[in-house]
């Protein structure tokens, strides 16, 4: 019997909803990252948080794999910046924990801000989108190149709302089917999360038992969430995740006035 049964069953009753939010809606992180560190230091609460969703990352990664496969050289590729980028916002949380936490108001502010405009940005893809089409224009290469390391830098060092952040730049650099956008997408978030994850086990930053509690809730609440996700329309969810995030950022700068 765990040293605090009620903490365990806390934490995984956060990770299967978060598991359920990112089935529907993306998200799971502003559920996790708050419940963790009630319990443990900020970095900490960002390394279990990131390994415990880790089992969706790969599971996504596999259900897309039939659309990923027109534009695998193009994932492949941006590999590198988003590993790359993955190491260092990984690194960053290692060796300035302080600054870490002291951007915790901000990082989960800015995720909220990302999701909040989600609704606008997919209707700004739905108009693009060409079935398809699925060429990448190379004159933006450098610049995505550049984006990417970006996103996977932010990612490293907390990683709420990079998908939206991806789905934008992949707009913007021609790669136009919807479908294959997704895929890539949940791809290289499966490669900057796989990269922190080494990066965190070797900086000691993970509690284990709690990451394994909430790995088995964030796999049980993706696989809930998938069938609530036929049924339950997806805006309902994500101006949920919009509300609960403005409020823990709100909770977050209260706490470091």
């Amino acid at each position: 019997m765990p040293e605090d049964f009620s903490v365990y069953l806390i934490l995984a009753l956060a990770a299967f909803a978060a598991g359920g939010m990112n089935s529907i809606a993306g998200g799971g992180t502003l559920l996790t990252f708050p419940a963790l560190t009630a319990v443990v230091a900020p970095e900490i609460a960002n390394a279990t948080s990131t390994i415990a969703l880790m089992p969706g990352s790969l599971a996504g990664t596999w259900g897309y794999r039939r659309e990923l496969r027109p534009v695998r050289s193009f994932a492949f590729m941006m590999m590198v910046p988003s590993a790359l980028g993955g190491w260092l916002g990984s690194v960053l949380v290692i060796w300035y924990p302080g600054l870490f936490g002291s951007l915790i108001p901000w990082l989960i502010l800015t995720a909220a801000v990302l999701f909040l405009v989600q609704p606008f940005v997919s209707r700004f893809l739905k108009r693009r989108a060409v079935e398809h089409h699925s060429e990448v224009h190379p004159t933006s290469l450098a610049a995505i190149f550049v984006f990417q390391f970006l996103v996977a830098t932010y990612g490293g060092f907390f990683g709420a709302g990079i998908g939206i952040l991806m789905l934008a730049s992949l707009a913007f650099m021609g790669l136009s089917n919807i479908h294959q956008m997704n895929a890539v997408k949940t791809f290289l978030a499966f490669v900057i999360n796989g990269v922190s994850v080494v990066v965190f086990i070797r900086g000691e930053l993970i509690h284990w038992p709690y990451a394994g509690a909430m790995a088995a809730g964030a796999i049980s609440g993706g696989y809930a969430g998938a069938k609530v996700a036929r049924r339950l329309p997806a805006k309902y969810v994500r101006w949920a995740v919009v509300v609960i995030a403005f409020g823990l950022a709100a909770y977050y700068f209260a706490k470091h006035i």
